[in-house]
């Protein structure tokens, strides 16, 4: 019954404010002239009127400075892109999820330039290493075929011995996959082996010119970092104590940890980093704003989790975290409502 009565006590005591932990990162916060702005600011904003309760800011760096304060009790809430581990749900308790992401991966945009290291990174990227391969048997088999078709013709253009004449027949089978034929055979089968050529030459070089097409812009844009699977190895920056700098450690990457992610984009666009991995939304953010023409965000989204409001655990402080059950109540009415979805398109799919 006691514990059911700590619960229900929601406001602080007259006079008192909540102390709310955040820190600066687009489109979550954003602070301008001293005051702050953002999905996140604007969520809490809103939670709190709903709930009555009174509150002010305190700024931090990054998640692992909430965090301590809310241990220290510097602060009695944090929110601000906070992820929802097994780890932090031993020492802390969390609203209901408010928010679904998950890393990604941004890389510089490369230099125009072209050197023999990218042309063979060119051929061995996607569909590249089947189309040379099909390429290969376009030259092969239709060359024996016509070699054999033309070796006892009389007016056959092709050697009768195998060596040159295998030569030269792939040397018009190479022709004819280009959409050129050098030489015209005499033979029957020559000649439809000619005629399907022209056909299938057609269809293999749009195949391959889109393909092509592709992995240049692909290589030009990303360099020879597609996705996770080739950070190994690579100077990859991320912050402080965050889970993408626990999932970076345990992929052979060469970590580079910064307070803040902005120190992180600016290594990232001054050649001091390969890559950044860090919240996707953050990172879409940054590159469609400060990071446009600069940087890229590239591959899939990876390791999903979900962002929450981070509590001092029950047990330690029950009457101030007696607001934790109006908060989720609040929460879960505002998506009923649509508001959060109001919300969640004024940051993140602005007309």
């Amino acid at each position: 019954m006691v514990a059911h009565a700590q619960i229900e006590e929601v406001a602080p005591p007259p006079g008192a404010k909540l102390v709310v932990a955040t820190r600066i990162l687009p489109p979550f916060v954003f602070e301008d002239a001293g005051a702050l702005t953002g999905f996140s600011v604007d969520l809490w904003t809103e939670l709190s009127k709903r709930v009555g309760i009174a509150f002010e800011w305190k700024v931090k760096t990054n998640v692992a400075e909430i965090l301590e304060a809310i241990e220290s009790e510097d602060a009695q809430i944090g929110i601000a892109a906070i992820s929802i581990t097994a780890a932090r749900e031993q020492k802390f308790d969390f609203s209901q999820p408010m928010f679904e992401s998950g890393l990604q991966v941004m890389v510089p945009l490369q230099d125009s330039g072209f050197s023999p290291m990218q042309i063979l990174s060119y051929m061995t990227r996607g569909a590249m290493p089947y189309l040379l391969g099909i390429l290969a048997l376009l030259i092969l088999v239709p060359g024996h075929v016509v070699w054999f078709a033309e070796r006892k013709h009389a007016d056959s253009e092709f050697s009768k011995t195998y060596i040159p004449g295998i030569f030269q027949a792939m040397a018009w089978a190479l022709s004819a996959a280009a959409g050129q034929q050098n030489g015209s055979p005499r033979s029957r089968l020559g000649r439809l082996m000619s005629v399907g050529a022209i056909f299938v030459s057609l269809l293999f070089l749009t195949y391959w010119q889109a393909e092509l097409t592709s992995s240049f812009t692909v290589q030009q844009l990303s360099g020879d970092i597609s996705g996770p699977d080739d950070l190994p190895g690579r100077r990859v920056g991320t912050t402080e104590k965050s889970t993408s700098e626990t999932y970076l450690k345990g992929k052979n990457a060469t970590v580079v940890s910064y307070a803040s992610i902005q120190n992180a984009f600016t290594a990232l666009e001054t050649g001091k980093l390969d890559a950044v991995v860090f919240d996707a939304p953050v990172l879409l953010y940054h590159a469609a704003n400060k990071g446009r023409g600069k940087v890229r965000v590239i591959g899939p989204v990876f390791k999903r989790e979900n962002y929450g409001i981070v509590f001092p655990r029950m047990a330690d402080r029950p009457r101030q975290l007696s607001i934790r059950k109006k908060i989720n109540e609040a929460l879960l009415t505002m998506r009923e409502d649509g508001s959060f979805d109001t919300l969640y398109n004024k940051w993140f799919q602005p007309e």
